[in-house]
């Protein structure tokens, strides 16, 4: 710590802390202070750029009403900050190295809890103002008060950052205080998963049901529903006061205004004690004695057991295998990123798939369906990347140390251990879900778009040898691209389900799949090639 910062008020202090620690990341490996990130800006430069070009799509809205672009952007940046803020909040609202420093250190809780969303809330900031760049310039244009609506939905953006914010902090105090504090590495997995969750769901809820009031998108806001929905309310400031200003449009702002302060007083002083709890129980000492149990025992007898026994023939792979799963299911830090990062993969296409009038899996829908299986095959792809960071990070050079002739095979063991445990599950569970929404079974066949891309697509981080289990730092800054990443595969998924629709509507869906089937085979042969014989980078 540097004399500028132990000169400034504690929470001041921290607060520069916590930035600075966003900025150059946990590890000292590789760090240069001249070349390590001054900004935010500067830290998620292609990221914001990314999230501008997506926001791009507000322009589609220019002759729509002010309530109908506002509920679009409000409802898109909920479930990008939700995305950020639920997958990062548990680490860095708990986490145990810093507890070991600052606990017996004369820091006030409250302080400490203020100093961390604070931090949080600016780079929140800073992907939700990208995101809304362009809704800003057409807001300027369309909207009956002009300039009015810049002013306006840029307090609204800051309303709802904090309402996200704050509702996090205060479903974890809330648990925290119901459920006892014994429960707290597995209740922060259950809770950041269900958050993750319920932002995905009300997220997409909002312009869907409001979006279907009108043809002309001129929504109306006299149904009650409305005021469920949070996006609605801060849609509603920007409506009550560049738009139309009607009564309704004003009573929803206020239900924002009220909900974000109640949100706020109650996570940062009714219930601040709930967070020091939470923080003196990683502090306590944990018993180092580590118990062999069933669930263990019965993981070593699975993998010596046909058929998994003739998958994972290789012994390295079998090992990162089994280190993969016992750390997905055991490990708090490893829960907290992978469950709630891939429950939206889940949520997203259950909820394409609600009934729009049509009959399920026909028509329009037919390239919903496809699209729903095509999203799910690139669960890997995302649970790879979420697999490569650990706070104990550095225990992974031992791998460099072995007799190991590169990375390939521990990414194997990873890839194969994600279709095992995460992939093969989520798809039975959303087959059982289309079955009982009542999409007829012959539909079925355009889910395998996504199961014939499956492995290939799950090769494509293994490729370079970059998917080591538990080898990289975990940072918040790669919190903040997660959403970036939702948006791709959304992207990639839509590119295959359009295809196979097309091919569907036109007779020629088997040839269409025993086209891709070859492609896909050989892009899984090259890439495998390339993990194989992939080298380990240089460590600096």
């Amino acid at each position: 710590m540097n004399a500028t910062i132990a000169t400034m008020a504690p929470e001041k202090a921290l607060r520069k802390l916590y930035l600075r620690l966003f900025l150059r990341g946990r590890s000292a490996r590789g760090l240069s202070k001249n070349s390590a990130p001054k900004s935010v800006a500067a830290k998620l430069a292609m990221t914001l750029v990314f999230y501008a070009l997506f926001g791009a799509f507000a322009a589609a809205f220019g002759r729509q009403s002010v309530f109908a672009l506002s509920i679009y952007l409000h409802a898109s940046t909920l479930m990008f900050i939700g995305m950020f803020v639920a997958a990062s909040a548990g680490e860095a609202l708990f986490n145990r190295e810093e507890a070991d420093i600052l606990m017996h250190r004369p820091v006030v809780p409250k302080e400490l809890l203020r100093a961390k969303v604070s931090v949080m809330a600016q780079i929140a900031l800073w992907l939700a103002g990208s995101f809304n760049l362009v809704g800003f310039i057409v807001g300027a244009f369309v909207a009956p008060g002009g300039l009015m609506f810049v002013a306006a939905h840029a307090v609204s953006l800051v309303l709802e950052t904090l309402f996200c914010i704050g509702l996090v902090v205060v479903t974890y105090q809330v648990c925290l205080k119901w459920l006892g504090r014994e429960r707290l590495d597995g209740l922060l997995t259950t809770t950041q998963t269900v958050i993750a969750m319920v932002v995905v769901l009300g997220s997409q809820l909002a312009p869907r049901y409001l979006l279907q009031s009108g043809r002309d998108l001129n929504l109306a806001l006299d149904s009650w529903w409305v005021y469920l929905l949070p996006p609605a309310w801060f849609a509603g400031m920007d409506d009550a006061i560049a738009g139309r200003g009607e009564k309704a449009s004003l009573a929803l702002a206020v239900c924002g205004i009220a909900t974000t302060a109640i949100v706020l007083w109650t996570g940062f002083s009714k219930l601040a004690k709930e967070y020091a709890a939470g923080l003196q129980v990683l502090n306590e000492s944990a018993s180092t004695h580590v118990t062999r149990g069933a669930r263990g025992q019965w993981l070593e007898k699975l993998v010596k057991t046909p058929p998994l026994s003739w998958w994972l023939r290789d012994s390295v792979t079998r090992g990162a295998f089994v280190l993969s799963i016992a750390y997905m299911f055991r490990d708090r830090e490893t829960k907290l990123r992978v469950f709630p990062g891939l429950a939206p993969m889940l949520v997203m296409p259950v909820m394409v798939m609600l009934p729009q009038g049509a009959q399920p899996g026909s028509g329009a829908n037919g390239f919903l369906l496809a699209f729903a299986g095509t999203y799910l095959g690139l669960a890997p792809l995302l649970a790879l990347n979420f697999l490569k960071y650990l706070a104990h990070w550095q225990a992974a050079d031992i791998f460099r140390a072995a007799p190991i002739g590169g990375p390939g095979a521990l990414c194997q063991g990873a890839r194969k251990a994600v279709f095992f445990a995460l992939t093969i599950p989520l798809f039975i569970v959303f087959l059982c879900i289309v079955l009982a929404m009542g999409v007829p079974i012959p539909r079925l066949t355009l889910l395998l778009a996504g199961i014939i891309a499956l492995p290939a697509l799950s090769m494509v981080p293994c490729a370079s040898g970059e998917a080591v289990p538990f080898s990289q730092p975990s940072e918040e800054a790669k919190s903040a691209g997660r959403g970036l990443q939702m948006v791709g595969v959304t992207f990639v998924s839509m590119a295959i389900a359009g295809a196979a629709t097309v091919a569907d509507s036109l007779g020629f869906l088997w040839w269409f799949l025993a086209v891709e089937a070859i492609a896909a085979g050989a892009v899984y042969l090259f890439l495998r090639h390339r993990c194989s014989t992939a080298q380990w980078a240089a460590i600096d």
